[in-house]
């Protein structure tokens, strides 16, 4: 029996990157687990995102650990395919227990939209990946928490979203990330009478596959020196984070959010 067998879990963005190690490391803890991903496949994309020639999907992986698993492809920008993908997963493998509402992303050159030059193109991409995505997730799993009197989400932020980056770049992105720290704050003061707690996690400089490659060309000093750890750190550092945040040893913890950055927040 693990922590969270007979439980229902759904992470978004999980085809491939930090989703997939989140949607493994629930599984490991005995929980079923739908994924929903814009492409199942997002992995073949990146060399560093391999997941072996003997899956076809995430799905397959999770299904190998033992437990029931489904998965659904969605923009998660659009709420009616969104709403779809939930009620898929949830007639495959019943009502949501935990939501990890991982999926979103930037837009445009990292050295492009600084502060005063925002792009209203790519300003609008990111709102709607980053903030209307995750509100279109949790839409779809409140009621039913609701109705159970319990629950658990994760929303997915960014050291962006904490702490503002030299020179001022990016931050059309770091907008929305930090509109999802409040957010959250907001919905666990929603939720908390239902007994659904939810707290968010903030990533640093996290190696996976697609991430390492850029890393890499920049050099990963220029990245790691500026942590404490003097690290990048790993996808299963953000994982444990997740599994905390997802079970019971959480349970008193909601509205909060945990930053997986090595120090790099001071």
């Amino acid at each position: 029996m693990g922590k969270l067998t007979g439980k229902v879990a759904v992470v978004t963005g999980a085809a491939r990157g930090l989703g997939r190690a989140y949607a493994l490391k629930l599984a490991k803890l005995g929980a079923d687990v739908g994924i929903i991903d814009i492409d199942l496949k997002s992995y073949e994309q990146f060399e560093g995102e391999f997941i072996g020639e003997q899956y076809e999907t995430v799905v397959d992986e999770l299904k190998e650990l033992g437990v029931k698993a489904f998965g659904a492809e969605a923009d998660i920008s659009k709420k009616d395919q969104v709403q779809e993908a939930f009620s898929e997963i949830t007639k495959h493998l019943g009502e949501v227990d935990i939501l990890v509402a991982n999926a979103g992303g930037g837009t445009g050159p990292l050295e492009g939209n600084k502060a005063s030059e925002i792009k209203p193109n790519e300003l609008q991409i990111v709102l709607e990946r980053n903030l209307f995505g995750t509100i279109h997730s949790v839409e779809a799993v409140a009621a039913g928490m609701k109705k159970k009197g319990s629950g658990k989400i994760v929303t997915v932020t960014s050291v962006t979203g904490l702490q503002a980056q030299p020179g001022g770049n990016y931050s059309h992105y770091a907008a929305t990330k930090a509109a999802i720290v409040n957010y959250t704050k907001y919905l666990a003061q929603d939720l908390g009478p239902h007994n659904i707690t939810v707290n968010a996690i903030a990533p640093g400089y996290i190696g996976t596959g697609r991430l390492n490659e850029q890393f890499k060309k920049a050099g990963v000093e220029t990245y790691s020196d500026q942590t404490a750890l003097k690290r990048l750190g790993t996808p299963e550092d953000c994982a444990n984070v997740i599994e905390f945040l997802t079970t019971n040893q959480s349970d008193y913890v909601t509205g909060t959010v945990i930053d997986v950055t090595g120090g790099l927040l001071r």
